[in-house]
């Protein structure tokens, strides 16, 4: 499903519209909402009307467990950590329980912090699989979304949750969640904004299978769904009379 919003403000509105429902819904039948996030300047304009009103007000958040989609290998409070930028423009500002945040930890040894990670996941979701009530992600120009990017061994990886991701440009480590993880989520969400995405969008939506090339095209939930929620800008490549305009819930 593909809806798109006339700006990024009506976007932003949607998906917060979207956690909210989702997150009441998962607790009134299970007891929990588990959610993972994403970096990026799309998803982190949601995350900051949810820590204002009305939304703050309207989440169940006793019940929320976060959880985190990738980090890069930094201290938190560089402002390139991901956990770190969410901690202080979205859960400093909300009544979550700090224990129900779980942050990914990235130190020396980046293939043991990601395994740590993963030992966490296997622990919190103890039937064998990470069933994520919901997970946000974002779109790089590249084609790339988590850390997964165009060409990396992680792309293959068909049992580990969480794996180390060398990025060369960046002479650095991340951690991820995979592709196998993501695909067992109940709904998987991608907020896409800007002219600057549009050809990507484009490619990962209408061209060739091409997932080495185009990581997101590996994000296809095995038993949950998937959605696209992008503003004008970034669809201006796509025919906006196949797709719904609006509100997605």
């Amino acid at each position: 499903m593909i809806a798109i919003f006339p700006d990024p403000e009506s976007l932003n509105q949607a998906a917060a519209e979207l956690f909210v429902s989702v997150a009441i819904r998962a607790a009134t039948a299970r007891g929990r909402f588990t959610i993972a996030l994403s970096g990026g300047a799309t998803p982190y304009g949601t995350y900051q009307l949810l820590a204002q009103l009305p939304y703050r007000d309207q989440v169940p958040w006793q019940k929320v467990h976060v959880f985190w989609g990738d980090e890069r290998c930094v201290p938190e409070d560089d402002p390139r950590s991901n956990s770190g930028r969410a901690r202080r423009t979205f859960f400093d500002l909300v009544p979550i329980p700090a224990s129900q945040v779980h942050p990914i930890r990235c130190g020396p040894e980046p293939r043991a912090d990601a395994a740590r990670y993963e030992s966490v996941l296997r622990a919190f979701f103890s039937d064998g699989r990470p069933r994520f009530d919901l997970v946000f992600l974002g779109l790089g120009e590249n084609g790339h979304t988590l850390s997964l990017f165009p060409g990396a061994p992680v792309l293959e990886e068909d049992d580990r949750w969480v794996a180390e991701v060398y990025i060369a440009e960046e002479d650095q480590y991340r951690i991820s969640l995979t592709a196998p993880a993501v695909n067992q989520a109940s709904l998987v969400v991608f907020l896409v904004s800007g002219a600057t995405k549009a050809r990507v969008l484009h490619r990962v939506l209408k061209g060739p299978r091409e997932p080495l090339l185009l990581p997101a095209q590996l994000i296809d939930p095995v038993a949950g769904e998937l959605r696209w929620m992008v503003d004008r800008d970034a669809a201006s490549h796509l025919k906006h009379h196949l797709y719904s305009v609006g509100p997605t819930e």
